[in-house]
């Protein structure tokens, strides 16, 4: 899997131990929206996702997260890698921690019929809904979160990988995945262009 970008803080060199503790996104678009987590108490948006449990593929994290989260059922046969993210820095609750996570998202698409959500606890004091919003309006709200206990970095990190996205030109209304047996190409349908496929075959830690 390509890595997207990384979010190093390099403000850890008196951590003497380090936790790591990765997480697995989905990208779902539909007609230039994207599927997302809004948090209507904290007004963040994130990608449905979350943390890999010990033992746990990422995939199957990513369709169970998504499923608990957003009560879509990810269709396994269509999950194509897109990217990670690679952050570490110092532990926002442990001075002497380092904080390192890889964030991996992957493009895929669900089932019509949707599942009642099955959220934690603190997901359900925040209020997590299911939207699909416009790019720019997620991006320019995360970049403005206030009154957060939340890290800034995981606003940013939703934000940029949103950006890249729109960059390769995946946001378009017309654009679908091509789910074919062995496909290898995303397609934009306007033009039947194929784009390279990428990749290959607590608080502080959303």
């Amino acid at each position: 899997m390509r890595l997207l970008f990384e979010m190093d803080q390099k403000d850890y060199a008196q951590c003497t131990h380090s936790f790591t503790r990765n997480s697995a996104r989905s990208i779902i678009v539909r007609c230039g929206k994207v599927a997302m987590i809004h948090s209507l108490k904290y007004d963040y948006y994130k990608f449905p996702g979350g943390g890999i449990e010990d033992g746990e593929d990422p995939v199957e994290a990513m369709i169970r997260e998504t499923r608990e989260e957003a009560g879509l059922i990810v269709v396994p046969e269509s999950v194509k890698e897109y990217g990670y993210v690679h952050r570490v820095q110092r532990s926002d609750r442990d001075p002497t921690e380092c904080f390192v996570q890889d964030n991996y998202y992957y493009l895929c698409s669900v089932k019509d019929a949707t599942v009642p959500q099955h959220l934690d606890a603190y997901e359900a004091e925040e209020s997590y809904r299911l939207e699909y919003v416009e790019p720019l309006t997620a991006i320019n709200r995360n970049y403005h979160v206030k009154n957060s206990p939340y890290n800034p970095l995981m606003f940013e990190r939703e934000a940029r990988v949103l950006e890249i996205l729109m960059a390769d030109e995946l946001l378009r209304c017309g654009f679908i995945t091509d789910f074919t047996p062995g496909g290898t190409n995303y397609i934009k349908t306007e033009n039947r262009r194929s784009l390279t496929k990428p990749g290959s075959g607590g608080k502080q830690y959303g």
